[in-house]
């Protein structure tokens, strides 16, 4: 029997009845597969797997090359079979720390958890874990391991885990048991913001049913499709008949105590429960929660950037942006010689950007477009994607002003690498905020001006997230939260995670 049958003969249950019709082709699917199922496997069961035959696969990588790489030498001098038969009882070991470190946990927990996210852990696992094998075998005397080999397998490891860790996940993402039916409950504004927000993001692998409230405000155009599923009293059954796996807490119209209560009573259901903090618009994700008496409290990291940190980004800035232009120089060249084959006109295009501080700069891009694409802007102003909308931001899917080459330099990116030579003059970093142009920047005001207490970015939350599909209040205040979250762990992480996004899924550009 499918799960549409199973849900209309459910005897005495009207909730049962009534979701017949609101339950999508999509959800179907995913239901009709887990009871084909013995056992219910949702997404932790399936990434957590994948993940450990990710870890074993690096780590026997890492063990394999690196005896290739030193002349086919054991490691302590014994028989390979015997020294492959000792690498193979450690790796439980590697698994139990892993797990330890919790790094096989967070992608059921976390939306947008990804491997980037587990970079540091997994550097910090392999090289305790090699080199404390090393300082026991040398105190011992047990074994004599040969530190060249132990240094490529320390290398090899760290490369390959992460890499094998990606592949494994993007594998996991496209098996039916990763996507997880989820429910709002609050359909007002906040309800219908996290809406939105999954739905343009379908690599989350959320499969959003509909919203639960008990006086739903009106819902905006473009979430039409998302049903009203019932009052908050119907939740617990909602979430049965539906295999729903995640709850998102977004202000319903209940008091403080009753959404409360409810919050206890699904966690006796096996859900994952996400509540938005009340002051969502400040709140980071890097903000720690500390407690008094039991209270917690989320305490908020100083607003200003110190000297110190201020000093670290430059220099990390200067470091990657002047090795990047001396790697780079051949893409240079190639790309200029393209450009004034393709069409006539100067290779570099500069316009004016507002940067930190209120002080202005010229940024430099490739010149993608006709010379004369500032004279035809009046022709094509009806085509801004966002007329309709928030026409503070104006962006032409398929602009036709933009040349052949063009085209394809905004597709992977390339038209941008020259903001390189802005970094290296220090009109701006590697990762920041959006550098607007001055028919944008007029619309910030008040506190979201903080947000150029840093310099303009290449990238950022702004790129990473969504580009030019987020609207202009939302890339305001993903700029104001990064301001005053500033980490460099974070600005690690953008960077890592600008490639897959600028090379990949093209959403625009700056």
């Amino acid at each position: 029997m499918s799960a549409a049958e199973q849900l209309s003969v459910l005897p005495g249950s009207a909730a049962a009845a009534d979701l017949v019709g609101v339950v999508d082709e999509r959800t179907l699917r995913i239901m009709d597969h887990r009871r084909r199922t013995a056992v219910v496997r949702r997404r932790g069961w399936l990434v957590r797997r994948s993940l450990l035959a990710a870890d074993v696969l690096g780590l026997t990588i890492a063990f394999a090359l690196s005896a290739v790489l030193t002349g086919g030498r054991t490691a302590a001098g014994l028989p390979i079979r015997l020294e492959t038969d000792l690498f193979l009882l450690t790796l439980p070991v590697w698994i139990v720390v892993a797990k330890v470190y919790g790094l096989y946990d967070r992608d059921e927990e976390r939306t947008d958890h990804s491997t980037v996210d587990d970079v540091v852990g997994v550097f910090h696992l392999v090289t305790v874990g090699t080199w404390l094998l090393f300082a026991v075998t040398e105190l011992t005397r047990t074994v004599s391991l040969d530190l060249q080999r132990l240094i490529w397998f320390w290398l090899l490891a760290v490369c390959a885990i992460p890499l094998a860790r990606a592949s494994a996940r993007s594998l996991a993402r496209q098996h039916v048991s990763y996507q997880q039916n989820t429910v709002i409950v609050g359909a007002g504004d906040v309800g219908q913001l996290v809406a939105k927000k999954f739905l343009q993001h379908p690599e989350y692998g959320i499969n959003l049913l509909g919203f639960v409230d008990r006086s739903p405000k009106r819902r905006r155009p473009d979430l039409a499709q998302l049903r009203l599923l019932g009052s908050p009293d119907g939740l617990p059954e909602i979430i049965r008949l539906l295999d729903v796996e995640r709850v998102v807490i977004a202000f319903s119209g209940d008091s403080h105590e009753e959404t409360v209560e409810l919050i206890r009573e699904l966690k006796d259901l096996d859900v994952q429960i996400d509540i938005v903090p009340r002051f969502f618009d400040v709140v980071g994700p890097g903000m720690a929660v500390h407690s008094v008496e039991g209270l917690p409290l989320i305490g908020m990291p100083p607003l200003r950037l110190a000297r110190s940190s201020r000093l670290l980004k430059r220099a990390m800035d200067l470091v990657v942006s002047a090795a990047a232009l001396v790697l780079l120089a051949p893409v240079f060249a190639a790309v200029a010689v393209l450009i004034k084959l393709d069409s006539r006109g100067p290779v570099f295009f500069r316009q004016v950007r507002m940067g930190f501080g209120n002080r202005t700069f010229r940024i430099w891009k490739f010149r993608t477009m006709s010379t004369d694409a500032e004279e035809r802007k009046a022709q094509v102003v009806h085509l801004n994607k966002h007329l309709a909308g928030d026409a503070r931001m104006f962006k032409i899917p398929d602009d036709p002003r933009v040349t052949k080459v063009g085209r394809f330099l905004r597709k992977t990116s390339l038209d941008e690498l020259p903001q390189l030579f802005n970094v290296v003059a220090g009109q701006m970093s590697l990762v920041g905020p959006r550098p607007l142009i001055l028919d944008e920047d007029q619309h910030v005001h008040a506190w979201a001006r903080k947000r150029l207490d840093l310099k303009p970015g290449m990238t950022g939350l702004w790129q990473v997230l969504g580009r030019s599909d987020i609207p202009f209040e939302e890339m305001v205040k993903l700029d104001y939260m990064y301001v005053t979250g500033w980490s460099l762990t974070t600005d690690l992480q953008l960077i890592a995670r600008t490639f897959p996004v600028a090379f990949g899924r093209r959403k625009g550009a700056c």
